[in-house]
């Protein structure tokens, strides 16, 4: 039953084009609430860091009364109950809210059912998270309707406590997905201001790179916020990223690259795989080998990576990263079966950082390699790697100069990540 509602959920959410935060929240408010025929609900996504932190209502609905038209926003309270499932990442079942145990850390606010009339009987909150477990919103689910008594009546029941099981796979695809949804929000307010940004300063400028530091900032932090926007399905994607960046920044540093243009290389890397966003997501969480045209999809994310990073000049370097870093030395590469110097030097460096990266990282259907065996993948081949058909030569002879810095690159950021989830327990 489990694996038949992952699948229901993801048809669901991927036939429509919505993707802004508020049309798939009520998208996923009503499926919740047929599945458990629950009368009403709200969603509330996770937004703000630190002390800033807080619950804002993206979705409500309610068949027996009119809900409130006015969005609203709550503190991650353990008082609140979305404030507690929030905090601890619990599902909480409360199947009379007027019998709720003083020992619990929460209580039911009735300011909503006093103002209009309507009665709150029970009630099903469970957080929405990441793969890795980061609570990035709150469902909270209210009366679950029980059969009609005959006169056309169905009152209030408990909530099956099954459906707490049911519910952990599809709150990790609908965590991911309502994720890249509230990261492509901040990344369009963040262009938006941007934009007015460079309008302003138009008149004084005559390249981009010459913006104010605060302008700068905001550029960069688009471009994290969209690389992490184009891969959250994958719970390693932030470090991966910056693994990449600094393989990549070592390459052209080792090559004698212009400084200007390994500056460069350390943040365009990040957005070699920014056309993942405009993959099918079926195809993206599929685990076994993809057919014919599910390849043609996810091959068209350089293409569509592309066309995304085209025509803003600070995104140069990064367009043709994302076009050609799967494009091989000795043709037969996608998209355009460039070979030799046809391909941008850009591209050759990062498909080198981003292969070994592979080869070191674990996935639902691999194991990852550790440094030794991932070099000599890379410099001698395996049954699916031919180093010399799909890497420039000179490129690869200076990774294998330099494949010790690869290991320090990768160790120094597993053991920063163990430190950052060491921290992440002790804080919550």
């Amino acid at each position: 039953m489990g694996s038949t509602l992952v699948q229901e959920f993801l048809e669901f959410i991927d036939a429509t084009p919505l993707r802004s935060v508020a049309g798939l929240s009520a998208r996923v408010l009503l499926k919740c609430r047929q599945l458990t025929q629950a009368e009403a609900g709200s969603i509330f996504v996770l937004r703000g860091r630190g002390t800033g932190r807080r619950l804002e209502v993206t979705s409500l609905q309610n068949d027996a009364v009119a809900a409130p038209s006015k969005l609203f926003v709550i503190p991650i309270d353990p008082g609140s109950i979305a404030g507690h499932v929030a905090a601890t990442g619990e599902t909480v079942f409360i199947d009379d809210v007027d019998a709720i145990d003083p020992a619990l850390p929460y209580r039911f606010n009735r300011a909503f059912d006093e103002r209009s009339g309507y009665r709150t009987r029970s009630i099903l909150c469970f957080p929405l998270t990441t793969i890795d477990g980061k609570v990035t919103g709150v469902v909270q689910l209210i009366n679950k309707l029980g059969p009609s008594d005959g006169h056309g009546r169905r009152r209030p029941v408990a909530f099956d406590r099954h459906f707490a099981e049911m519910v952990a796979p599809v709150s990790h695809i609908v965590g991911r997905v309502v994720e890249r949804a509230a990261a492509l929000e901040q990344i369009a307010l963040r262009n938006r201001r941007l934009a007015q940004r460079n309008k302003e300063l138009q008149a004084e400028r005559e390249r981009v790179v010459s913006l104010s530091r605060e302008t700068e900032d905001a550029f960069m932090m688009s471009v994290e916020l969209l690389a992490r926007a184009a891969e959250v399905h994958d719970a390693d994607t932030g470090s991966h990223i910056r693994r990449v960046n600094e393989y990549s920044y070592t390459l052209a540093c080792a090559a004698g690259l212009p400084r200007e243009f390994c500056d460069e290389i350390r943040w365009a890397a990040a957005l070699h795989d920014v056309g993942k966003m405009s993959v099918d997501q079926a195809v993206l969480h599929k685990r076994g080998p993809l057919d014919a045209q599910e390849w043609t999809a996810m091959r068209a994310h350089t293409i569509h990576g592309y066309h995304i990073l085209r025509g803003h000049p600070r995104l140069a370097t990064a367009a043709d990263i994302a076009h050609c870093h799967h494009e091989m030395w000795q043709g037969g590469g996608y998209p355009r079966g460039l070979r030799g110097e046809e391909i941008p030097i850009s591209a050759r460096l990062v498909a080198i950082a981003d292969v070994y990266d592979a080869l070191r990282s674990a996935r639902p259907y691999k194991s990852g390699f550790d440094h030794a065996r991932a070099v000599e993948i890379m410099r001698d081949g395996d049954e699916r790697l031919h180093p010399a058909a799909h890497f420039d030569p000179a490129l690869l002879a200076l990774f294998a100069a330099h494949h010790a810095r690869f290991a320090e690159i990768w160790d120094g950021f597993q053991k920063t990540g163990r430190s950052e989830a060491t921290a992440n327990e002790a804080g919550s």
